[in-house]
């Protein structure tokens, strides 16, 4: 199973990102997928989860600006970024959680300037 994330950039304060995360391979069938994001320094942090029901969870930091959503159809998780902060500048990481295992794509760099 692989995870191509893509999206990621350098982007003003109050602009906007979207990500993306395209899982490919021997996949079954995918159960949550989520976004996580690492700054320099900081312990690897969870962004936002979506089931596949389509029930969502938020980091209370991202709430009212950060919307996860994906298209089972292309085993493919969104997560559009508004409002974005400069404390938002990570490296963001996408996850999904297939029968029992979990995996992790590569990390795209979302770096919002002031």
């Amino acid at each position: 199973v692989q995870l191509q994330a893509s999206g990621g950039g350098l982007v003003q304060a109050g602009g906007s990102l979207r990500l993306s995360c395209a899982a490919s391979g021997s996949i079954f069938s995918i159960n949550n997928m989520g976004w996580y994001r690492q700054a320099p320094g900081k312990q690897r942090e969870l962004v936002a989860t979506i089931t596949s029901g389509g029930r969502t969870n938020y980091a209370d930091s991202v709430k009212g600006r950060f919307t996860i959503s994906r298209d089972n159809a292309k085993n493919t998780a969104y997560l559009q970024m508004n409002s974005l902060e400069p404390d938002d500048t990570a490296v963001y990481y996408c996850n999904i959680e297939s029968g029992s295992r979990n995996y992790w794509g590569q990390g795209t760099q979302v770096t919002v300037s002031s």
